[in-house]
């Protein structure tokens, strides 16, 4: 039975909600095995209290063999015995939601793990049988058939067929281990829509959606040709008859939606966004967008300008579970975000990076719409060097071993200075090598007033707190003015008796007409000008 109605003063919660991201295996690990679980989320539950944040959203915690660090998914009804249980996670989603937090969970709807019952049937069935319909399965070119069905790139590099032994191939965009489900068949999307069911049933009051713009293949697969239209994989027109579908039953239960949408193309990705789809999307402009003060302000304009025409909030988030940390990305020569463009020994200027950061965070939390927060970025942690023997993220084995992957952004979370692994778990090392993290441990910057983690608790009790961010979630308010100011000086009112202003040039900036200062990313200069890479909320 779907929960009680909310109130209307928290129907819309979700438009302007701090969310806070847990990747489970670095998170903490409650029981010394070295991989971080759901009692290791429990037992940090009063922290996450304290930090401020209205949600989390955790990235797959089901049945998985981890090939993709969980984004292979065995069983949806199912938690892995490495994370806990289904009565923990609906401990842990009450007792969370009894804490004034909400949880959201991530759904994997483009593929399948290796390992899922439907995967194993469809092997042994063979070729031609209707188990083999529920994913892309295909003879090969070639004169015994020894070429892939078709040109198509893998979003991990390579080829993204693999042959059996029967000779058939079998499509996956991602890692061999996860094959692509065939959405064009009913039982797939019945499938899908009980298991949002199952897990609405359990409390959760939202759903992350991977790779929501991959779903739905051409039938005839055919090769791709640049600037094709429709493209034969991606944002293809079926989608939105999904997601209408998947909307209706969310509107059962309240629940919300965020899609991971990579598009360059405003239109189309806001047509996710329709009242009777997606609730709300991923903003990856944002996240990848240089640190520039005109790159970021168009960024900024294009994201409210979107949005604005279909009615949606915008989200902002400045790292993820994909993506080379702030601090790091921050402090190198080339500022943005590109996968194409990781490579090893990239130069970095932390103290840098770590001020720049400081001042992002206050110009993402500032902007109206809803905030993401990677767990670990409230500690200002920087993105991590794996030795070559510990990586295990297959981007970095599909590409040839040329991408450091994607585990230095995932490494465990450090606690406590003084305590084994830095206070993650006690017993064992954790899954992956922590570097010397210590002088990030929470329970030291706990105490000082100005770390990372006291600049992201304070600027969340005020966004929380100050009548400048009064929105009440509503459709129409989550608006922004700017202000004249020097180029490279971003200023900007929320509503009045708010405003935000970033320094991006190399000379102090003046402060508008105020009369408080409620924080700053750094100090003042003897002037009381606004250094550069520092950001400044005022009210005035």
């Amino acid at each position: 039975m779907a929960a009680n109605r909310p109130s209307e003063a928290t129907a819309n919660w979700w438009r302007d909600a701090a969310i806070y991201q847990i990747y489970v295996r670095s998170f903490a690990d409650g029981d010394g095995d070295g991989t971080g679980d759901l009692a290791g989320v429990r037992a940090k539950l009063p922290y996450l209290v304290e930090l401020g944040v209205d949600a989390l959203w955790f990235t797959p915690w089901y049945l998985s063999p981890l090939a993709d660090g969980g984004y292979d998914v065995a069983d949806y009804r199912a938690i892995d015995p490495a994370f806990g249980t289904l009565a923990e996670a609906e401990k842990l989603i009450a007792e969370a939601r009894g804490l004034g937090i909400r949880t959201i969970i991530d759904i994997v709807p483009n593929h399948v793990s290796d390992r899922h019952a439907w995967f194993r049937a469809a092997l042994e069935a063979g070729s031609g049988s209707p188990e083999r319909d529920l994913f892309h399965f295909r003879t090969g070119r070639g004169v015994d058939g020894e070429i892939p069905p078709n040109d198509w790139v893998s979003e991990f590099g390579g080829t993204p067929w693999t042959r059996l032994d029967d000779g058939e191939w079998y499509l996956h965009l991602f890692a061999t281990q996860q094959p692509d489900l065939n959405w064009a068949h009913p039982a797939v999307r019945q499938e899908h829509e009980d298991v949002l069911r199952f897990w609405f049933e359990r409390g959760v009051s939202g759903v992350r959606i991977d790779s929501a713009a991959l779903l739905a293949k051409d039938p005839a697969l055919p090769d791709f040709t640049v600037g094709q239209d429709p493209h034969p994989f991606v944002d293809r027109d079926e989608l939105h008859d999904i997601y209408r579908s998947w909307r209706a039953i969310a509107d059962e239960y309240d629940g919300v939606f965020v899609g991971e949408v990579w598009l360059p193309d405003t239109e189309r990705f806001a047509r996710y966004l329709r009242p009777d789809e997606l609730h709300t999307a991923f903003n990856f402009n944002f996240l990848a967008c240089p640190w520039d003060s005109s790159l970021l302000r168009t960024a900024i304009d294009d994201t409210l300008a979107e949005h604005a025409s279909v009615g949606a909030p915008a989200t902002w988030v400045l790292c993820n579970h994909d993506v080379t940390r702030t601090v790091t990305r921050y402090g190198r020569a080339e500022t943005g975000f590109d996968f194409a463009a990781k490579t090893f020994g990239t130069p970095t200027d932390l103290a840098l990076g770590t001020r720049r950061a400081r001042a992002a965070a206050l110009l993402s939390l500032a902007l109206p719409g809803a905030a993401y927060l990677y767990q670990g970025e409230e500690l200002g942690l920087p993105e991590a060097d794996i030795p070559l023997d510990r990586i295990q993220d297959p981007m970095h084995f599909r590409k040839g071993g040329t991408d450091p992957g994607r585990d230095g952004c995932r490494v465990p979370l450090p606690w406590s200075a003084r305590e084994p692994h830095a206070g993650f778990g006690a017993t064992t090392a954790p899954w992956l090598p922590q570097p010397a993290t210590h002088a990030y441990a929470a329970d030291l910057q706990s105490d000082d007033p100005d770390s990372m983690l006291s600049l992201y608790r304070e600027a969340l009790r005020l966004r929380r707190s100050e009548p400048g961010f009064e929105t009440a979630g509503q459709p129409g308010t989550d608006r922004l003015t700017w202000l004249d100011s020097a180029p490279e000086v971003l200023a900007f009112t929320r509503t009045e008796g708010l405003l935000c202003v970033v320094n991006l040039a190399a000379e102090p900036a003046g402060l508008p007409s105020h009369t408080a200062i409620l924080l700053a990313s750094g100090p003042l200069d003897a002037a009381g000008r606004l250094p550069q890479d520092t950001a400044v909320w005022l009210r005035v």
